[in-house]
C-alpha cells in the first residue's frame, strides 16, 4: 500500500514507520510544525524558551533523520496557524472558563489526524499511520470501522482518537496497537534509528513545564488582552461561606488540594469553579465525588446516534479506570442555540471523584471505543 506516516521525530511512530518499511509498503512521511518554541511564551523566568520533548525543532529533525534512514520522502507541514487557532486559543478560554482542558485530544483528532487525512487523499494515498497505541478493524456485518484499545493498556491512546470519523478511521492503520513498548524499542533499534533511545514526551507541548496558569499569563500579556484576566475573588464552602481568597480562578482546579492557604481540620479540596460569580467552591473528600455529569460533542464510534440508554464503562481522564455507568442521550439539544453535537447523560455506578469539566470521557465496551465526548456541568452547553 502507499501510506502516509506521521513522524513526530519519537520512537513510536520511528518504530511504525520501520515496521511499515519492512513489510513492502510505499511511504511518504509528514511532521507538523505546530509551535514556535522562541516565540516569548514558553519560556523559563531568565526568557528562555523550554527545552519541549514534543513539537519541537529537534524533533522535525528527528524525524527528517528517521526518513532519510529508512530511505523515504519526508516533508513538513507548517500548522501553526491553525494549531493556534484550533488549540492553544480553546486551552487558554477553557482555563478562563473555569474549566480544566486536555489539548492533546483535539490536537490528535482534529488537527493532526484530520490535516495528515487530507494530505493523504490528496497523494492518493491508501492509509494514514500513526505510531498510536490503539487498533481499528472494520466490521463486515456491520459495514462500520470499530476502535479499539491498544492491547497494552498502560499505553492505550484510544483517550486521544474518539472523535475520529468513520470516513478517517477506513484510512487510520495503527502499526503498534498489539505492541509493548518494549517491543517498540527494539524494532527502532533493529532499523539502528537514531529516535531509539529518546525519552517520551509526558508534557502538553506548548506547557513544557506544566505551568499552565503561568502560560496564560504570559500568553493574554504577550497577545495584549491582560484586560481577560481574571480577577482575585472568594473562596467559599460548599455551604456558600467564605473561607479564603484566591488570585484567578484560571489557578485552580477540580480536586486540587495545595495551593489553597486555608486552615481546617480535614483536608480541603477544590470541588467546582464557578466563573459566573468569580469564586471558588472547595470541601472535603467525600464533596468530591459526584455520579452523574453532561457530555457535549459526543461522538459515537461504534455505532450512530442511539435512542436508548447504554451500558457501558466510563473514563472521565486519561488515567482513570473505565467504571460502570448507563449513557442517556439527551434529545432536547435543538432548544439549545449553542448545543450542535450529540449531547449524553452519564450515571456511574458508584459516585466518581473529580470529574472535572472541560476534560475528554471516553465510553468503553471491554476493549472497544463505543463513544466519546466533553465533560461539562453546564446543561444548556
Amino acid at each position: 500500500m502507499k501510506i502516509a506516516v506521521a513522524m513526530s521525530g519519537g520512537v513510536d511512530s520511528s518504530a511504525a514507520a520501520a515496521l511499515l518499511k519492512e513489510q513492502g509498503h510505499d511511504l511518504v512521511g509528514f511532521t507538523m510544525q505546530l509551535w514556535n518554541q522562541q516565540r516569548g511564551i514558553s519560556v523559563d523566568e531568565n526568557g528562555e524558551p523550554l527545552p519541549s520533548r514534543c513539537c519541537s525543532l529537534d524533533d522535525v529533525y528527528d524525524a527528517r533523520r528517521v526518513a532519510d534512514s529508512l530511505g523515504f520522502p519526508f516533508y513538513v507541514l507548517n500548522l501553526e496557524k491553525d494549531f493556534e487557532r484550533d488549540v492553544v486559543e480553546p486551552f487558554v478560554q477553557s482555563y478562563l472558563s473555569g474549566e480544566t482542558p486536555i489539548p492533546c485530544v483535539a490536537c490528535n483528532s482534529r488537527l493532526k489526524f484530520a490535516s495528515l487525512d487530507r494530505m493523504a487523499v490528496s497523494l492518493g494515498c491508501d492509509k494514514v499511520a500513526t505510531g498510536h497505541f490503539a487498533r481499528v478493524e472494520y466490521d463486515e456485518s456491520a459495514d462500520r470501522y470499530r476502535l479499539f484499545r491498544g492491547l497494552n493498556h498502560w499505553k492505550d491512546q484510544s483517550y486521544f482518537l474518539w472523535e475520529l470519523t468513520q470516513d478517517q478511521l477506513s484510512r487510520a492503520y495503527f502499526p503498534l496497537g498489539e505492541m509493548l513498548k518494549s517491543e517498540v524499542r527494539d524494532i527502532a533499534r533493529g532499523a539502528n534509528l537514531y529516535t531509539a533511545e529518546k525519552q517520551e514526551s509526558q508534557e502538553i507541548c506548548f506547557v513544557p513545564d506544566g505551568k499552565y496558569s503561568e502560560f496564560i499569563d504570559r500568553y493574554l500579556d504577550h497577545e495584549d488582552r491582560l484586560d481577560e484576566m481574571p480577577a482575585g475573588g472568594e473562596i467559599v464552602n460548599t455551604a456558600g461561606a467564605p473561607v479564603g481568597t484566591h488570585t484567578g480562578i484560571h489557578r485552580y482546579t477540580i480536586g486540587q488540594r495545595r495551593g489553597l492557604g486555608i486552615a481546617h481540620e480535614k483536608p480541603l479540596y477544590v470541588v467546582q469553579i464557578e466563573r459566573a460569580k468569580n469564586r471558588i467552591v472547595v470541601g472535603e473528600a467525600d464533596e468530591l465525588e459526584s455520579v452523574e455529569f453532561i457530555a457535549k460533542g459526543v461522538n459515537w464510534v461504534a455505532f450512530d446516534e442511539p435512542s436508548e440508554p447504554v451500558r457501558a464503562e466510563v473514563k472521565v481522564r486519561y488515567r482513570h479506570d473505565p467504571s460502570p455507568a448507563t449513557i442517556f442521550p439527551v434529545e432536547d439539544r435543538v432548544k439549545s442555540p449553542v448545543a450542535t453535537a450529540p449531547r449524553a447523560r452519564i450515571v456511574f455506578d458508584e459516585p466518581q471523584r473529580a470529574i472535572t469539566p472541560g476534560q475528554a470521557t471516553i465510553f468503553y465496551k471491554g476493549d472497544e471505543v463505543v463513544g466519546g465526548g466533553w465533560i461539562t456541568l453546564d446543561r444548556n452547553k
